[in-house]
């Protein structure tokens, strides 16, 4: 998930889940289970429903670990050069991102993404082309920016930098259900779905009402169309599922559910949020083929 929804509870039901094959919707039944406790994509205490985000898979580690703070694991060497990492580690503190406050345009390409300190490059999958980093003005803030780095022939190019919103207490390596902050790391980027009908994007997309969400933030903005446009972060989390499927390989009490999602004007419970046409936007960018990854988390911690 991407906001501020710890994933509302909702009963079981089941829904189409589309596998996209180069361009084909290729239908399949995939059950959906909501579970009632999240820690991703949700609304504050307040929200009177929740949507159930899935379990989660890191960059380059086993299903449901994410590349964070150095951990055991096989090294896994990092796009433009970068110095092998630690890959399935433990949640803990790793991104990659730069902060560029008010860019509009594209920046020219360059051997490393800005921002990004050697761990957390050496995190980043070497047959990764697509980089979105998340940048968070810092370790307890709620607030953040998002810029999409592509790698073309001659290095990484990045994107204009758009606003976002992260959890309502910032930050955290070592990330738990209900601890009201986002995970840190670098994240694959494997599935999608949402209320609204797939807008053309190259990753599977899972339309269902089991998005459907109401009540209000924490800033008592109200949650609804929240989940509209749904990018499943892959921390602790199956890849190639649903979303909404609720397997949680790390276990339930490292929570999940988290999501990039469309922006409801508050802090989330875990998620990250952006503008609905910024959500559109990337989700017909992201490309399956070039191994998008989400590197996320605060400045300083990224800069590692």
């Amino acid at each position: 998930m991407a906001s501020s929804i710890d994933c509302p509870p909702r009963p079981r039901h089941r829904a189409p889940y589309r596998v996209r094959v180069r361009g084909r919707a290729v239908p399949a039944a995939v059950a959906l289970a909501v579970l009632a406790v999240l820690s991703g994509c949700g609304a504050d205490t307040g929200t009177t429903a929740r949507t159930t985000p899935a379990a989660t898979a890191p960059a380059g580690g086993a299903p449901g670990t994410a590349h964070t703070a150095p951990g055991p694991g096989d090294a896994t060497p990092g796009p433009a050069g970068a110095a092998p990492g630690p890959v399935g580690a433990a949640p803990g503190p790793v991104g990659t991102a730069q902060g560029r406050p008010g860019a509009a345009a594209r920046t020219p390409s360059s051997a490393r993404i800005p921002g990004l300190g050697p761990r957390t490059r050496a995190w980043i999958p070497a047959t990764a082309r697509q980089v979105v980093v998340v940048t968070g003005r810092g370790k307890d803030a709620n607030r953040s920016e998002v810029v999409l780095y592509q790698h073309t022939g001659s290095g990484w190019e990045g994107g204009p930098a758009w606003p976002a919103r992260n959890a309502l207490k910032g930050w955290t390596d070592d990330h738990w259900a209900g601890d009201l902050r986002s995970p840190i790391g670098v994240f694959t980027l494997t599935d999608a779905g949402g209320l609204l009908p797939d807008p053309g994007t190259e990753l599977p997309y899972d339309r269902s009402e089991g998005f459907a969400v109401g009540g209000t933030g924490f800033e008592g903005e109200p949650l609804e169309g929240s989940f509209d446009y749904v990018i499943a972060i892959d921390y602790n989390r199956e890849p190639g599922t649903s979303p909404l499927d609720p397997t949680r390989p790390l276990g339930a009490g490292r929570g999940g559910g988290i999501w990039l999602h469309v922006d409801h004007q508050g802090p989330t419970q875990g998620c990250v949020s952006l503008s609905e046409r910024h959500m559109e936007e990337l989700l017909r960018t992201l490309d399956p083929d070039r191994h998008p990854v989400i590197v996320m988390g605060d400045a300083g911690s990224l800069s590692r």
